[in-house]
């Protein structure tokens, strides 16, 4: 989080392991390995996860202790899973004529990784994956807190994970919507988005705590299949339902977290509907400039991001900047970019994460301290 709150931007670079030109943002750490006894899960997308699960697996434990391996739940996100594992055993079988011994289809399907992690944890309750592209796990976010409230868990281990393959990376260049450059969000002169990868999880219950998704809005313009509604209509619904639900006026949301994919189309829109609702006054920013776009990931990750905002690992309260060039584009109203040097607030209650996706399916979310 020091990185982000200092404007830091990690350079995208082509990545080798994967074999192609197109710059994004990877995970250099080393990764956990999987259990033998599971390694028909074995993938970069579950190992992922498993990093993201060692930094919560105490509480996780004690959940489980507490409530029973059958009443908790766990919802991810995602939108690649495996697939760069299944790529490569495709490529094997085209040079060799047989798939690798290693490969098996729970790396690549949708629903392995909540699988994996359901029986690398023991868990009993409902244990699905949600598959809704670049809104994924903000979703999936939404589903665990539904679960919660119809009683059907007292636990929900809950986020998404998604890693790079070469399918994601040429699907999004043949779109041309990938920078060859690096990400440059509500600029004048933005030329599309870097791909990245990661995951993030929560253990999300009823238990009082002093950060909590106060508020879901979600919506589906059905506007194109990759393009969003211009008039950013459905993204402005998705805000003001997530306000509503949250019973949290505009005017005191402390930091938005823009999707702000720095695509042409994307920025546009959600510059329109942003400046709808609140204004020019609202702090605002992408990260993406800082994580790449992490797709599936991405919902979850940018609210773990508000989270640690309003967490007391942020003691000076201070606000991400937004990272570009500050070339300001005449065709979108203002907003307000938080600047490099900008102190931070008096107090920081509540913030608004947007996660809009292909088809448009919107959603945003309210957090904060109750």
């Amino acid at each position: 989080m020091a990185t982000w709150l200092s404007g830091h931007r990690i350079p995208p670079t082509a990545t080798p392991w994967l074999d192609c030109d197109i710059l994004a943002l990877g995970v250099h750490n080393e990764l956990p390995t999987i259990p033998a006894s599971l390694q028909s899960y074995d993938c970069r997308n579950n190992r992922l996860l498993l990093a993201a699960l060692g930094q919560i697996e105490a509480s996780v434990r004690r959940a489980i202790e507490t409530y029973g391996q059958e009443r908790i739940g766990l919802v991810l996100g995602s939108s690649t899973s495996g697939i760069d594992e299944g790529e490569r055993a495709l490529n094997i079988r085209h040079n060799t004529g047989k798939m690798p011994a290693s490969y098996h289809y729970e790396q690549q399907v949708l629903g392995g990784s909540a699988e994996f992690l359901a029986k690398y944890l023991g868990i009993q309750g409902p244990a699905y994956t949600v598959s809704t592209t670049c809104s994924s796990s903000a979703n999936a976010l939404a589903s665990a807190r539904r679960l919660l409230r119809l009683g059907v868990c007292d636990a929900v281990i809950v986020g998404g994970g998604d890693s790079l393959c070469r399918t994601t990376l040429e699907g999004f260049n043949a779109l041309g919507a990938v920078s060859p450059t690096g990400c440059n969000p509500f600029s004048k002169h933005r030329d599309g988005t870097v791909i990245g990868e990661g995951a993030a999880l929560f253990l999300m219950s009823r238990e009082p705590s002093s950060i909590a998704l106060l508020g879901v809005g979600a919506s589906s313009d059905a506007y194109h299949i990759s393009a969003p509604r211009p008039d950013g209509s459905g993204a402005f619904t998705a805000m003001q339902a997530a306000l509503e639900d949250a019973g949290v006026a505009p005017d005191r949301v402390d930091y938005i977290n823009l999707h702000g994919t720095a695509t042409v189309q994307n920025d546009a829109m959600e510059s329109r509907a942003v400046g709808r609702l609140f204004g020019n006054q609202t702090p605002c920013g992408s990260s993406k400039p800082a994580t790449g776009h992490c797709l599936g990931a991405a919902g979850a990750i940018e609210a773990g991001l508000c989270w640690l905002l309003l967490s007391e690992m942020n003691r000076e309260k201070r606000l991400p900047p937004h990272l570009w060039d500050g070339e300001v584009d005449p065709e979108m109203p203002p907003l307000g970019f938080v600047p490099l040097e900008k102190p931070g607030p008096n107090s920081l209650q509540y913030c608004l994460s947007n996660s809009f996706s292909f088809g448009g399916n919107n959603v945003s979310l309210v957090i904060g301290h109750p």
